[in-house]
């Protein structure tokens, strides 16, 4: 059976890059009806960062990517020193300060198939420096840790960045002490930022969560993460958590590091906002961190009104909160909120025909363009069709916003 792990340490939240590699393994795993565990790497204690272990979870939580189980490494210590044992006991570890360390002999030469570009990768031994396996804390370090996981777990495919392939040769060497078969590796290729570096927190290297706050769904999320370095050829790009597993194969990743575009996933993100029913949009905004205080009539009118101009959950509030907080008018704009007064005033019917009529007088004999009615309704020059927006908000409310008091 396929087996496969997301093995990330709990010192930080991991950005999008961590994520990628949740998502590859949790599609390969279930595109070929394996499983998909999830294994906390809590060796290396005085980096350990409080409340990570919580917010890795969750993320996989919220993307949907339940693991079919969960390890801990700090409570498989007794574990990794019966391995410990066996290394010094085969005479290739020393100990030194206090820790166990690894020597490999000039003469190895290491090498695998790597699954991602299918190239083989060939390191010689005299270029594998001593690796610590056994730290001065009791605690093991992740080169002996995960390959003894690895083995007792029946991992059959190893998925991690490309920056731990120097790091495969050691592995492969305990792999051989053991006397244990090594699972295949795929390394995935760096994201980078779109001035072609290493992905940084000013190109979005953000976690799912934050994401999450700033109003991404998590539709959008995976979508748009599978497709930083894998293409299952086609032009299609929007694609559900289930046509992706059905498409994924590691054949497919790309050997060249993909480009983080944060205008491509909001361009997605708005796609699939545009794919909810107004029950499901309305639900997502009650939900979400910032939602708002509306009525529920008058809510699901401005979702309707909004969804087409929202790229993210957080628009809805950018859109509409001119309604509960009006902006102040200027006294430079005063002769013009008098006049929409004295013509709202005369509307008999609050529909968004009348209303606009109205609009359009003031506009004829002021000589003035729409944007100005905006700025003075809504404090900006833009957003939601005024006319519209107003019969929501009612011709009382309205009308009181344009009294004199308010400039």
């Amino acid at each position: 059976m396929i087996k496969v792990r997301f093995a990330p340490s709990p010192t930080g939240i991991p950005h999008i890059g961590g994520t990628r590699t949740a998502l590859f393994a949790y599609l390969f795993a279930k595109h070929n009806k394996g499983e998909f565990y999830l294994r906390i790497e809590d060796t290396d204690q005085k980096r350990l960062v409080p409340g990570s272990e919580e917010a890795i979870e969750e993320i996989l939580n919220w993307l949907g990517l339940s693991p079919d189980k969960k390890f801990k490494q700090s409570e498989r210590l007794d574990i990794y020193k019966k391995h410990i044992d066996q290394v010094l006991s085969k005479k290739i570890a020393y100990k030194k300060e206090g820790a166990v360390y690894v020597h490999v002999p000039d003469d190895k030469e290491f090498f695998w198939e790597d699954l991602v570009g299918g190239k083989k990768i060939t390191f010689a031994g005299k270029d594998v420096e001593d690796f610590v396996i056994l730290k001065s804390d009791g605690f093991p370090t992740y080169h002996l840790a995960s390959v003894v996981d690895d083995h007792l777990m029946e991992i059959s495919h190893v998925m991690r960045g490309e920056e731990w392939i120097s790091s495969t040769p050691k592995h492969l060497y305990l792999y051989e002490t053991f006397g244990w078969t090594p699972p295949f590796f795929a390394h995935l290729p760096v994201i980078l930022g779109t001035d072609h570096t290493k992905l940084s927190k000013r190109h979005g290297a953000k976690s799912a969560l934050d994401y999450r706050d700033e109003g991404y769904l998590p539709q959008a999320i995976n979508n748009y993460t599978a497709l930083l370095g894998w293409n299952p050829g086609g032009d299609k790009e929007i694609m559900d958590i289930d046509e992706m597993i059905k498409l994924f194969d590691l054949k497919d990743i790309n050997v060249s590091s993909p480009i983080f575009d944060i205008n491509k996933l909001n361009w997605m993100n708005g796609e699939y906002i545009r794919q909810l029913s107004i029950d499901e949009l309305s639900s997502k905004l009650k939900s979400h961190p910032l939602r708002q205080s509306f009525s529920e009539a008058r809510n699901s009118k401005l979702v309707e009104l909004a969804q087409n101009r929202m790229t993210t959950l957080n628009d809805f509030n950018k859109l509409t909160e001119w309604m509960d907080k009006p902006p102040k008018i200027s006294s430079s704009d005063k002769q013009i909120a008098k006049k929409l007064f004295e013509e709202l005033s005369k509307v008999q019917k609050w529909k968004t025909e009348e209303i606009l009529s109205a609009l359009k007088k003031v506009m004829e004999e002021e000589e003035i363009k729409m944007k100005l009615l905006y700025k003075i309704f809504t404090g900006s020059e833009s957003g939601l069709p005024l006319p519209q927006s107003l019969e929501i908000l009612g011709k009382e409310k309205t009308l009181k916003r344009l009294k004199y008091e308010n400039y």
